[in-house]
């Protein structure tokens, strides 16, 4: 497996981050009438390639590095070698210098991945089933890509035709000198005097032109731009920087994905012995070790669809549509979210499974089925991370696949002194981030006086207070007679009498009571970006040793918890900060 700080969420974060600061403290050239503003086809050129690089780095990591390479030359080659002498442009590099690292570090992972397979598959080889050596992979990629290329050329096509419907006006129009008498920078707005008579002109930078400002002018009637800024296409050209980085995306998809199958083709494959199990969420195939047969450990994984006699991806019209047919009511089921757990089959995997390759397997659709199916990927393997990414909570309310009691409890040594579960670091760099947009809310709302936003700071502001103070505060203590938990406004008693269950549910925990409802804490993390970073979620963690203690009284606390160690809300603190802040706010403006 790669190493955690190879993680490609981390470098597309921090490369995301330096470029967004390179934006905002790089330098700008200033519009001129000598060297006006239009479309920059070059610099755009260049953004696409950035954004490309970003995805990249998930799934193309070769096209990454030398996507990301570019990009330093191209502002090396703008700005000069000296350029990087500016702290955000050095941030950039240094950005781009640790996700290569990265990159590189997962290319010789998958290396080692591919020679252990091979090792593991050992001396024996077969050729690919008749099906799968039929079956035609990126033919939506493809689709795709053409019809967002299209929308790109159309993009293309209107940006050019603002530019021509300029040009066509210049050619005709009066060109006049004026002097800048006034500038609204809210609005965006100069007043310009030219010739006894005064224009009111757009401009997108008007920072650059300062009262008493010589201006050029066109002017065709009653209308008038500037020369330095003659034309406005930018709608136009975030259009092209959308269509084309998509498009280009899906059609690499589709090149790698065709270049993929045809060296599965090729020739004779090592073959494994495998477990595979569909994903209940996303429709993934996770494989597992053969000698796994409690599938608790997934080992790869990728998106696969059944290869036909006829060489061709499965469409929607391949599948029956009898009523009473048994296989549509388990789909059916699984999408209501009220079925079994898809169980592990037994299969017969082709192909070198490491990160990157295209493999393709064969295995039964159902224990009682006589016949075998064939399944080729549709995207590249993946490494599987840890347990707790395998089975996480279905999007349709299914619940986490819980450990065994027992393996929890060998963990857990009886202790006289109370327990004690608090916020982690993943759950308070949440509500630090609630607490930024918090602050931000605020400032926003508070600034321009009274306005309608103070209506939706009203109804905002409750909510974030209590996540905020949840987030970074929470705290369950068990003690011999039962449980207190501690959230944004007061410490509850929760005895083990009255206990029914304790489950992690949409980042919160959840104690079920016999007398009420559940006692709810939440938030208690981003279980979706600790599972995404290889992580068990912190509060699955002490939501699975609650439960131990429920379900084992030998494992509870022999002693009470004083005052001191049950916590102390922390919701009516901030909201006087809160009110403090704001006040401030309303002083300064």
């Amino acid at each position: 497996m790669p190493a955690r700080w190879a993680h490609p969420l981390l470098a597309v974060l921090a490369v995301a981050v330096s470029v967004a600061w390179e934006v905002v403290a790089g330098p700008v050239p200033a519009c001129t009438s000598a060297e006006p503003c239009g479309s920059d086809w070059t610099g755009l050129a260049v953004a696409v390639v950035l954004v490309l690089s970003l995805y990249w780095v998930w799934r193309q990591p070769r096209l990454a590095i030398g996507g990301l390479a570019f990009t330093v030359l191209a502002l090396a080659v703008e700005d000069g070698v000296t350029a990087f002498a500016r702290p955000s442009a050095l941030a950039y590099l240094l950005a781009t210098g640790f996700a290569v690292t990265g990159l590189v570090h997962r290319l010789a992972v998958a290396g080692r991945q591919r020679a252990l397979a091979l090792e593991a598959a050992g001396s024996a080889t077969q050729p690919l089933p008749d099906a799968a050596r039929t079956f035609r992979r990126g033919r939506m990629s493809f689709v795709l890509a053409v019809l967002f290329l299209a929308v790109a050329g159309f993009g293309v096509y209107q940006a050019l035709g603002v530019a021509d419907t300029y040009e066509k006006r210049a050619a005709t129009a009066s060109h006049l000198s004026g002097e800048v008498t006034a500038v609204d920078e809210d609005d965006g707005l100069l007043t310009v005097t030219a010739e006894g008579r005064t224009h009111r002109i757009e401009t997108a930078f008007p920072e650059d032109f300062p009262v008493d400002t010589r201006v050029d002018l066109v002017v065709d009637g009653d209308g008038a731009v500037l020369v330095a800024e003659p034309y406005d296409a930018f709608g136009w050209e975030l259009l092209v920087l959308a269509g084309s980085a998509t498009g280009l995306g899906f059609l690499v998809n589709g090149v790698a994905g065709r270049l993929g199958a045809r060296r599965l083709r090729s020739g004779p494959l090592p073959v494994l012995h495998v477990l595979v199990r569909e994903g209940e969420e996303d429709g993934r195939t996770w494989v597992y070790a053969a000698d796994d047969t409690e599938g608790r450990r997934p080992v790869l994984w990728f998106h696969s669809l059944y290869a036909d006699d006829d060489g061709g991806e499965e469409d929607e019209d391949d599948y029956e549509t009898e009523d009473d047919d048994p296989g549509l009511e388990r789909l059916a089921a699984t999408l209501r979210g009220d079925g079994p757990a898809p169980p592990l089959r037994e299969a017969v995997l082709y192909g070198a499974p490491y990160t990157g390759a295209e493999v393709a397997f064969v295995a039964r659709d159902d224990e009682d089925d006589p016949e075998v199916a064939v399944e080729c990927s549709v995207t590249s393997v993946k490494p599987a991370v840890t347990l707790w990414n395998t089975g996480g909570p279905q999007a349709r309310g299914r619940k986490h696949i819980r450990r065994p009691v027992e393996e929890i409890a060998a963990n857990l040594m009886p202790s006289a002194e109370p327990r004690v579960w608090r916020a982690h670091g993943f759950s308070r760099g949440l509500g630090a981030g609630l607490l930024v947009v918090q602050g931000g809310g605020v400032w926003a709302a508070l600034e321009e006086g009274p306005s309608w936003h103070w209506l939706i700071l009203a109804v905002a502001l409750p909510w974030l207070v209590t996540s905020v103070a949840t987030a970074t505060t929470w705290r369950i203590t068990a003690d011999r007679d039962g449980l207190w938990v501690l959230t944004a406004w007061r410490v509850r008693r929760v005895p083990w009498e009255a206990v029914l269950s304790v489950t992690h549910r949409d980042d919160g925990i959840d104690i079920g009571r016999a007398e009420d409802d559940a006692v709810r804490v939440s938030p208690t993390g981003w279980a979706w970006l600790e599972r995404r970073l290889g992580r068990e979620p912190g509060a699955q963690r002490v939501a699975d040793e609650l439960r131990a203690l429920l379900l084992r009284p030998d494992l509870r606390p022999t002693s009470e918890a004083l005052s001191d160690r049950q916590g102390m809300p922390v919701g009516p603190p901030l909201v006087a900060l809160t009110v403090l802040w704001g006040a401030a706010v309303l002083l300064l403006f």
